[in-house]
């Protein structure tokens, strides 16, 4: 039985994660060493605050390296921040590289209403995957975030939000995805995608 590692790299909001794992029924440790990453089945990444903070943190903590190879062997999950984290480059405070596992880069919500976004609104699903099976458009997650991704492959972008502006709400590519909403706070519809990318992890319940 393996289980899914949420990564602990003093910049995300762990317990609320766990918490949601520990309801649904599946297995997770709190990563703070690069083997717990090696060792999942598949790999969660939460961040809250700044992006140049959480790119220094998660460098200092010695899980940047085996968190981008995680990416790219197995089930993995990027949450508000850590959806960003898996671009190329975000102008937040300052430019500053990211994981660059996916095209393109982060910046202000160019919107007329108020920053932060923070509340719920309605996903418009445009490429359906994996973790949105059995969701549709009209569906409503919680959001917290004045920054928001540019995918530069079209085909990244599986789903929207209308925030005054066509707002990125998450992406797949493969089994690499990022919500810029927080699942483990939207309610049965944030649980059923947990549980969705936990079945893809093949951990037990």
């Amino acid at each position: 039985m393996g289980y899914i590692a949420i990564v602990d790299y003093g910049a995300g909001n762990l317990m609320s994660v766990r918490n949601s794992l520990d309801f649904l029924g599946y297995e997770s440790k709190v990563a703070d060493k690069p083997d717990v990453l090696r060792q999942a089945a598949g790999v969660i990444l939460p961040g809250v605050g700044a992006f140049p903070d959480a790119m220094d943190a998660l460098t200092r903590s010695g899980l940047r390296d085996a968190t981008v190879q995680a990416a790219k062997e197995k089930p993995f999950l990027g949450i508000c921040l850590g959806m960003q984290l898996l671009f190329e480059q975000s102008d937040e405070v300052r430019p500053c590289k990211g994981l660059g596992l996916l095209s393109g880069r982060i910046g202000r919500i160019e919107t007329a209403l108020k920053l932060p976004q923070i509340g719920w609104n309605a996903l418009e699903i445009v490429r359906p995957n994996a973790m949105t099976a059995g969701l549709q458009s009209g569906d409503h997650v919680y959001f917290v975030h004045s920054f928001m991704a540019s995918p530069a492959d079209e085909d990244d972008l599986a789903a929207v939000t209308d925030y005054g502006a066509r707002v990125p709400a998450m992406v797949a590519r493969g089994s690499l995805f990022g919500c810029q909403f927080h699942p483990e706070k939207s309610g049965d519809v944030g649980l059923a995608m947990l549980k969705n990318f936990a079945k893809l992890t093949e951990v037990g319940q």
